[in-house]
């Protein structure tokens, strides 16, 4: 069996973009030095020079690659769950990388408008206006058959409102209630002119709860003597109460179900906008960018990813044979500390970030509030004795 490689002890500034992988960042000059300096210093934590790592520059730069994207991943996947509503609707066209988001309420005024669409004050849908005429006697109407499939190519309709009102008593102030038939001879009668000729009550200036509680007087009169006016609407099918004593047409609103109900944007106009995860324009971190709190995450994972592979390449070469015996090598246990090692950075790093959220920083600022207001109120407050003389 052919012996394994081990790493020359050297390498070259050169061969990092020629031997990573993705080739992101090839044009990053502090990242192309990193690399080679973190293959230097992993080798060393492996072992080298006093025990052979069987690890070529390969290895060691596509790790540390590795390392740089999976700190970038765990960044990005932060931003993007954090400004997700936000973000939602908004243009792919630009990426976000490095950009302050300024939040807002915009998206959640957006969602909010669905709920005023179904009264009208709001949405994306139009109301549209139709009408059918009634005829005296007859009081039940199919709209679907009297309009939709007319107007409307047979597309279901929803309707919205229906004007079906009583005669406003505003238009029938002068409503001379039965009594002789000069309206405004009655009006002046009715305030105590009666003994004055009609050339001198021409022009009256009354108060304004005089109109108000005449038209209430009217209202109150319809309401307990007359039919109320009403309707019942089930599946679009009308019926009109009272039954109509005239013929008029008869007004109403209403939406095209297929708008009102659709999920999504129609047309282009929805396309090119952040809808999930999965387009959110978040691109990788630029190493140089990247401060040192950042780098000792990425050189930590980078060694972890090292021994990951170191133990499986050992795990294949169970044993080398030397002079007179063999050498057992560590593999299991390089992988077993590698994953574990993994697992540690990463929920070291998201829990970190997560301390970091609106909430954690706005629950922390609170709770430093409330505890500064108790020193405070500890504090002795001075007592004034004023003396009058």
């Amino acid at each position: 069996m052919s012996l394994p490689v081990v790493w020359p002890g050297s390498a070259s500034y050169s061969d990092v973009t020629t031997y990573t992988a993705f080739d992101i960042y090839d044009d990053d000059a502090e990242f192309i030095s990193a690399s080679v300096e973190a293959t230097y210093w992993a080798a060393r934590r492996l072992g080298y020079p006093v025990m052979d790592v069987e690890l070529a520059n390969e290895n060691f730069f596509a790790c540390f690659e590795e390392a740089v994207n999976e700190y970038s991943y765990q960044i990005n996947n932060f931003n993007i769950t954090e400004n997700m509503l936000i973000l939602q609707g908004s243009s792919t066209g630009s990426n976000l990388q490095g950009r302050q988001i300024r939040g807002g309420l915009g998206r959640i005024v957006k969602l909010t408008d669905y709920y005023g669409q179904e009264v009208g004050a709001g949405g994306d849908v139009d109301w549209k206006e139709g009408s059918i005429n009634v005829v005296a006697g007859e009081q039940s109407y199919d709209l679907d058959a009297l309009w939709a499939d007319v107007s409307e190519s047979g597309a279901e309709i929803r309707i919205k409102r229906i004007f079906h009102y009583r005669t406003p008593a505003s238009t029938r102030y002068f409503d001379p209630y039965g009594l002789p038939t000069n309206a405004t001879q009655n009006l002046v009668n009715s305030l105590g002119f009666n003994s004055f000729s009609g050339a001198g009550t021409a022009f009256i200036l009354r108060p304004l709860y005089e109109d108000l509680l005449r038209m209430q007087a009217i209202e109150l009169n319809d309401q307990f003597r007359k039919s109320g006016y009403s309707f019942e609407i089930i599946n679009n099918k009308i019926r009109l109460f009272p039954r109509p004593a005239t013929a008029f047409k008869l007004w109403f609103h209403y939406v095209i179900k297929a708008d009102a109900d659709s999920g999504f944007v129609s047309g282009s106009e929805g396309t090119g906008l952040i809808t999930d995860p999965s387009n959110v324009p978040y691109s990788e971190i630029p190493y140089n960018s990247i401060n040192s709190i950042g780098q000792q995450w990425i050189r930590n994972y980078f060694l972890a990813a090292c021994k990951d592979t170191l133990g499986a390449i050992r795990g294949k070469y169970s044993t080398i044979p030397i002079p007179n015996s063999e050498v057992t090598l560590d593999g299991d246990t390089l992988r077993s500390e590698a994953i574990a090692e993994k697992e540690r950075l990463i929920e070291q790093l998201r829990d970190s970030l997560e301390k970091m959220s609106r909430r954690a920083q706005m629950e922390a600022k609170q709770e430093e509030d409330d505890n500064l207001q108790k020193i405070i109120n500890k504090v002795p407050m001075k007592i004034f004795v004023g003396i009058v003389w």
